[in-house]
């Protein structure tokens, strides 16, 4: 019970739960969770060891670097069930998110910004910037690419 557009690559070990859509053209890497309710665009790349949970939507031309991870509940507590309060992110046209990095749920990526590897993001990333670090800072502005 999910979409899959034309010319998806999805690579091994990669589970792609119900009711996740993903674009034309994504390319999805080795051992990638993509979890129910998750939205990609299209020309998407997703590279190995990624986690997007519910509440992710990635618009179109996306990159998400080795091994980084979104959260989807603030406080989460192995004992306390809290399904119903996934938290919303949005990842918008053109961002670049580095290797290892982590973006804490309830923020917003926006058009052509670039995370650094390994940094966490803790508020939104705004528009044609670089951040990076922990947590993730505003270094320099960037053109339109």
């Amino acid at each position: 019970n999910c979409l899959i557009g034309f010319n998806t690559k999805i690579w091994h070990f990669s589970h792609i739960m119900s009711d996740a859509q993903l674009g034309e053209n994504c390319n999805v890497g080795q051992n990638v969770v993509i979890s129910p309710g998750v939205i990609l665009g299209n020309n998407v790349k997703v590279q190995n060891n990624v986690s997007i949970y519910t509440g992710v939507v990635c618009e179109d031309d996306v990159f998400l670097g080795p091994s980084m991870v979104f959260t989807n509940i603030i406080n989460p507590r192995s004992a306390i069930v809290r399904r119903d309060k996934f938290v919303k992110t949005l990842v918008k046209k053109g961002a670049t998110i580095g290797a290892n990095a982590t973006i804490i749920c309830g923020n917003t990526i926006y058009e052509n910004a670039f995370v650094g590897a390994g940094s966490v993001v803790t508020k939104n990333v705004k528009k044609n910037s670089i951040v990076f670090g922990n947590p993730a800072k505003h270094y320099k502005s960037i053109k339109k690419l």
